[in-house]
């Protein structure tokens, strides 16, 4: 006994998406822009951050004697150093969201460095933000450098995603 002929429906082949236009391309090249600049202010105003807080925090452990003051102390190292590690992955990940390069950490992390660097020098008045007794700074300078060469890495060397699988466009 033959079963009856089963109708086939035949779905066509899906379409691949057309080519952007001129003006989509300026707009997505217009935004990748802003995100790169935006990325650099960022890592400026990151070491402007830090290096507040680490003059602030420093003062305020070494104003202080006992054994209540320094667990406060101990306390605003660890959140200091906890912040500069989770708002340099932040800034990390936004500058490579943004720009859709492997290479865009490096524009958070170069002004980054700079001011932290010039952090370091003493101004004509004298002040200094960053000093080489100030253990929180040179923490923070630590903990921001190391989380900036990993992300670096980890963008350089993990390989990009390949144009075949499904979730490519997500982690450009």
């Amino acid at each position: 006994m033959t079963s009856p002929a089963v109708g086939v429906s035949v779905l066509p082949e899906p379409q691949p998406p057309a080519p952007p236009s001129r003006v989509e391309q300026a707009f997505d090249r217009a935004l990748r822009v802003a995100g790169g600049v935006l990325a650099v202010w960022a890592g400026v105003l990151v070491a402007l951050l830090d290096l507040i807080f680490a003059t602030w925090a420093w003062a305020t452990v070494q104003g202080r004697s006992g054994g209540a003051q320094a667990l406060v102390g101990v306390g605003l190292a660890v959140g200091g150093v906890a912040a500069v590690v989770a708002s340099t992955v932040l800034l990390g990940w936004f500058a490579h969201r943004s720009t859709g390069t492997r290479w865009a950490v490096a524009l958070a992390a170069l002004p980054w460095f700079l001011v932290i660097v010039v952090g370091g020098f003493r101004t004509t008045e004298g002040d200094l933000a960053l000093a080489g007794d100030n253990v929180l700074g040179l923490a923070l300078i630590v903990a921001g450098a190391v989380t900036f060469a990993v992300l670096g890495f980890r963008q350089i060397v993990v390989p990009p995603p390949s144009p075949s699988s499904p979730s490519s466009a997500d982690h450009r």
